[in-house]
């Protein structure tokens, strides 16, 4: 029996990593966005806030 309830967050690339600090660019590629406009959904956890959290500067988030 899977639960359909989950939360997920969609992520979405909103700013290019040229001259980003290379953690922060490991921390777009965790969230599995690799070019300018990509959209995930992912489940919300703390280890994925923690990420978007680090790159907000660099990603929309739409709950």
């Amino acid at each position: 029996m899977a639960k359909n309830n989950v939360a997920t967050v969609r992520v979405r690339l909103v700013k290019g990593l040229r001259g980003v600090q290379q953690r922060h660019r490991l921390s777009v590629r965790a969230l599995g966005l690799n070019k300018i406009n990509d959209v995930r959904e992912l489940k919300d956890s703390p280890q994925v806030r923690g990420l978007i959290n680090k790159v907000g500067y660099l990603v929309s988030v739409e709950e």
